[in-house]
Protein backbone atom coordinates (compact mmCIF):
# COMPACT_ATOMS: atom_id res chain seq x y z
CA UNK A 1 0.00 0.00 0.00
CA UNK A 2 1.48 3.17 -1.12
CA UNK A 3 0.11 5.90 1.46
CA UNK A 4 0.80 9.77 0.65
CA UNK A 5 -0.03 12.40 3.51
CA UNK A 6 -2.74 14.61 2.69
CA UNK A 7 -4.14 16.66 5.74
CA UNK A 8 -5.55 19.40 3.15
CA UNK A 9 -7.61 16.76 0.86
CA UNK A 10 -11.41 18.12 0.63
CA UNK A 11 -12.81 17.38 -2.88
CA UNK A 12 -12.66 14.28 -5.33
CA UNK A 13 -9.34 15.69 -6.84
CA UNK A 14 -5.51 16.23 -5.60
CA UNK A 15 -2.27 17.08 -6.32
CA UNK A 16 0.23 15.68 -4.41
CA UNK A 17 3.02 18.19 -3.36
CA UNK A 18 6.14 18.71 -5.19
CA UNK A 19 7.84 16.30 -2.41
CA UNK A 20 5.60 13.67 -2.50
CA UNK A 21 5.27 13.98 -6.12
CA UNK A 22 8.82 13.11 -6.78
CA UNK A 23 8.67 10.49 -4.34
CA UNK A 24 5.47 8.92 -6.27
CA UNK A 25 7.17 9.09 -9.84
CA UNK A 26 10.87 9.46 -9.21
CA UNK A 27 11.21 6.84 -6.11
CA UNK A 28 8.09 4.60 -6.67
CA UNK A 29 7.67 4.90 -10.22
CA UNK A 30 4.39 4.96 -10.22
CA UNK A 31 2.44 6.01 -13.12
CA UNK A 32 -1.04 6.97 -14.75
CA UNK A 33 -3.71 4.92 -13.80
CA UNK A 34 -2.00 3.21 -10.73
CA UNK A 35 -3.48 3.12 -7.51
CA UNK A 36 -2.63 5.28 -4.33
CA UNK A 37 -4.15 5.82 -0.44
CA UNK A 38 -3.95 9.08 0.80
CA UNK A 39 -4.62 9.08 4.80
CA UNK A 40 -5.43 12.88 6.34
CA UNK A 41 -4.25 12.01 9.94
CA UNK A 42 -7.46 12.23 11.68
CA UNK A 43 -8.46 8.87 10.27
CA UNK A 44 -9.62 9.26 6.39
CA UNK A 45 -8.28 6.79 4.36
CA UNK A 46 -8.65 7.53 0.70
CA UNK A 47 -8.79 5.56 -2.65
CA UNK A 48 -7.09 7.11 -5.66
CA UNK A 49 -6.07 7.00 -9.20
CA UNK A 50 -3.13 8.99 -10.59
CA UNK A 51 -4.56 10.52 -13.39
CA UNK A 52 -1.25 13.00 -14.20
CA UNK A 53 2.38 11.39 -13.04
CA UNK A 54 3.31 14.65 -13.15
CA UNK A 55 6.97 14.88 -10.94
CA UNK A 56 5.98 18.53 -9.72
CA UNK A 57 2.47 18.06 -9.60
CA UNK A 58 1.41 14.71 -9.53
CA UNK A 59 -2.55 14.75 -10.15
CA UNK A 60 -4.98 12.24 -8.48
CA UNK A 61 -8.49 11.43 -8.59
CA UNK A 62 -10.08 10.09 -5.60
CA UNK A 63 -11.90 7.15 -5.82
CA UNK A 64 -13.26 5.96 -2.73
CA UNK A 65 -12.94 7.03 1.26
CA UNK A 66 -12.87 5.22 4.78
CA UNK A 67 -13.51 6.69 7.71
CA UNK A 68 -11.69 6.67 11.14
CA UNK A 69 -8.89 4.24 9.22
CA UNK A 70 -6.34 2.95 11.98
CA UNK A 71 -8.51 4.59 15.09
CA UNK A 72 -7.00 3.53 18.45
CA UNK A 73 -9.53 1.92 20.57
CA UNK A 74 -7.26 3.54 23.67
CA UNK A 75 -5.83 7.00 24.14
CA UNK A 76 -2.69 7.34 25.52
CA UNK A 77 -0.78 10.30 26.30
CA UNK A 78 2.88 10.47 27.65
CA UNK A 79 3.87 13.54 28.62
CA UNK A 80 7.70 13.67 28.72
CA UNK A 81 10.71 15.83 29.25
CA UNK A 82 13.16 16.61 26.32
CA UNK A 83 16.50 14.82 26.54
CA UNK A 84 19.89 17.03 25.79
CA UNK A 85 20.14 14.70 22.50
CA UNK A 86 17.14 15.65 20.33
CA UNK A 87 18.09 12.10 18.17
CA UNK A 88 16.93 10.34 21.25
CA UNK A 89 13.38 12.39 21.39
CA UNK A 90 13.08 11.63 17.65
CA UNK A 91 13.97 7.94 17.85
CA UNK A 92 10.87 7.89 20.65
CA UNK A 93 8.58 9.83 18.65
CA UNK A 94 8.99 7.40 15.86
CA UNK A 95 8.82 4.52 17.91
CA UNK A 96 5.76 5.29 19.94
CA UNK A 97 3.54 6.25 16.58
CA UNK A 98 4.37 3.21 15.30
CA UNK A 99 3.33 1.52 18.24
CA UNK A 100 0.41 3.50 18.86
CA UNK A 101 0.19 6.46 21.05
CA UNK A 102 -2.24 9.45 20.69
CA UNK A 103 -0.97 12.71 22.31
CA UNK A 104 2.31 13.26 23.26
CA UNK A 105 3.58 16.66 25.52
CA UNK A 106 6.87 17.67 25.92
CA UNK A 107 7.63 19.07 29.41
CA UNK A 108 10.10 21.45 30.64
CA UNK A 109 11.19 20.89 34.38
CA UNK A 110 13.30 22.04 36.50
CA UNK A 111 15.93 19.35 36.19
CA UNK A 112 15.22 19.51 31.93
CA UNK A 113 18.69 19.98 29.96
CA UNK A 114 17.12 20.58 26.60
CA UNK A 115 14.48 24.23 26.55
CA UNK A 116 14.01 24.64 23.18
CA UNK A 117 12.51 22.28 20.82
CA UNK A 118 12.12 21.67 16.77
CA UNK A 119 8.76 20.73 16.91
CA UNK A 120 8.35 20.94 13.07
CA UNK A 121 11.10 18.34 12.95
CA UNK A 122 9.40 15.84 15.17
CA UNK A 123 6.11 16.63 13.32
CA UNK A 124 7.81 15.22 9.98
CA UNK A 125 9.30 12.41 11.94
CA UNK A 126 6.02 11.57 13.31
CA UNK A 127 4.41 11.63 9.98
CA UNK A 128 6.90 9.57 8.15
CA UNK A 129 6.16 7.10 11.10
CA UNK A 130 2.65 7.14 10.74
CA UNK A 131 2.86 6.45 6.60
CA UNK A 132 5.41 3.31 7.02
CA UNK A 133 2.92 1.95 10.08
CA UNK A 134 0.16 2.31 8.10
CA UNK A 135 -1.90 4.62 10.85
CA UNK A 136 -4.60 6.84 9.97
CA UNK A 137 -4.55 8.84 12.97
CA UNK A 138 -1.47 11.92 13.54
CA UNK A 139 -0.69 11.67 17.29
CA UNK A 140 -1.13 15.52 18.45
CA UNK A 141 2.84 16.83 19.13
CA UNK A 142 2.62 19.38 21.86
CA UNK A 143 5.32 22.27 22.40
CA UNK A 144 7.57 22.08 25.49
CA UNK A 145 4.80 22.90 28.36
CA UNK A 146 5.81 24.01 31.84
CA UNK A 147 5.41 21.11 34.54
CA UNK A 148 3.21 23.14 36.69
CA UNK A 149 1.10 24.73 33.88
CA UNK A 150 0.85 21.01 32.45
CA UNK A 151 -0.56 19.86 35.73
CA UNK A 152 -3.12 22.60 36.36
CA UNK A 153 -4.90 21.65 33.03
CA UNK A 154 -4.56 17.29 33.40
CA UNK A 155 -7.10 15.29 34.41
CA UNK A 156 -5.49 13.76 37.98
CA UNK A 157 -7.79 10.60 37.69
CA UNK A 158 -6.07 9.80 34.44
CA UNK A 159 -2.75 11.07 34.94
CA UNK A 160 0.02 9.53 36.69
CA UNK A 161 3.89 10.12 37.43
CA UNK A 162 6.74 8.21 37.09
CA UNK A 163 9.36 8.76 39.24
CA UNK A 164 12.40 7.09 40.81
CA UNK A 165 11.86 7.56 44.36
CA UNK A 166 10.77 4.70 47.03
CA UNK A 167 7.53 5.90 47.36
CA UNK A 168 6.64 5.17 42.88
CA UNK A 169 5.63 1.58 44.12
CA UNK A 170 2.61 0.69 42.40
CA UNK A 171 2.31 -0.31 38.15
CA UNK A 172 0.05 1.47 35.90
CA UNK A 173 -1.55 -2.01 36.34
CA UNK A 174 -3.19 -1.06 39.60
CA UNK A 175 -4.98 2.02 38.07
CA UNK A 176 -5.76 0.81 34.89
CA UNK A 177 -9.44 0.92 33.20
CA UNK A 178 -10.72 -0.18 30.29
CA UNK A 179 -12.06 2.58 27.96
CA UNK A 180 -10.33 5.90 29.52
CA UNK A 181 -7.79 7.84 28.47
CA UNK A 182 -4.46 7.61 30.12
CA UNK A 183 -1.39 9.60 30.67
CA UNK A 184 2.26 8.66 32.13
CA UNK A 185 4.45 11.51 32.81
CA UNK A 186 8.63 11.14 32.18
CA UNK A 187 11.18 13.19 34.07
CA UNK A 188 14.15 14.23 32.24
CA UNK A 189 17.50 12.88 33.07
CA UNK A 190 17.88 13.98 36.31
CA UNK A 191 14.24 12.54 37.28
CA UNK A 192 11.32 15.34 38.06
CA UNK A 193 12.42 17.33 41.37
CA UNK A 194 11.02 16.96 44.70
CA UNK A 195 9.17 19.68 44.68
CA UNK A 196 7.42 18.84 41.35
CA UNK A 197 6.52 15.51 42.65
CA UNK A 198 5.03 16.96 45.64
CA UNK A 199 3.30 19.58 43.26
CA UNK A 200 1.52 16.48 41.48
CA UNK A 201 1.09 14.79 44.58
CA UNK A 202 -1.22 17.87 45.41
CA UNK A 203 -2.45 18.00 42.17
CA UNK A 204 -4.16 14.39 42.68
CA UNK A 205 -1.60 12.75 40.34
CA UNK A 206 -0.54 9.15 41.79
CA UNK A 207 3.17 8.27 41.30
CA UNK A 208 3.63 4.59 39.40
CA UNK A 209 6.60 2.58 38.45
CA UNK A 210 7.89 1.20 35.21
CA UNK A 211 9.85 -1.35 36.88
CA UNK A 212 13.05 -2.20 38.84
CA UNK A 213 15.21 -1.35 35.85
CA UNK A 214 16.92 2.66 35.78
CA UNK A 215 15.41 3.82 32.19
CA UNK A 216 16.96 6.57 30.06
CA UNK A 217 13.96 9.34 29.63
CA UNK A 218 13.01 7.67 26.07
CA UNK A 219 13.20 4.40 27.44
CA UNK A 220 11.22 5.15 29.67
CA UNK A 221 8.71 6.75 27.89
CA UNK A 222 8.24 4.32 25.27
CA UNK A 223 7.91 1.26 27.61
CA UNK A 224 5.26 3.50 29.32
CA UNK A 225 3.68 4.00 25.79
CA UNK A 226 3.98 0.19 24.95
CA UNK A 227 2.49 -1.04 28.74
CA UNK A 228 -0.83 1.28 27.82
CA UNK A 229 -1.02 -0.72 24.33
CA UNK A 230 -0.29 -4.12 26.18
CA UNK A 231 -3.00 -3.40 29.19
CA UNK A 232 -5.44 -2.02 26.67
CA UNK A 233 -4.83 -5.26 25.41
CA UNK A 234 -4.99 -7.69 28.06
CA UNK A 235 -8.05 -6.07 29.66
CA UNK A 236 -10.22 -5.18 27.14
CA UNK A 237 -10.01 -8.90 26.06
CA UNK A 238 -11.71 -9.98 29.85
CA UNK A 239 -14.22 -7.06 29.53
Amino acid sequence: MHLFYTPDISSEFYTLSEEESKHCTRVLRLQQGDTVYLIDGVGGLYTAVIQDANQKKCQLQVIDKQIEYGKLPYVSHIAVAPTKNLDRMEWFVEKAVEIGVSEITFLLCEHSERRQLRLDRLEKIAISAMKQSQKGYLPLLHDLAPFHKFISKAQPQHTFIAHLEEDATKSIKHYFQVNKPHCIMIGPEGDFSEAEIQAAYKAGIRPVTLGDSRLRTETAALVACHTLQVLHEIYSALD
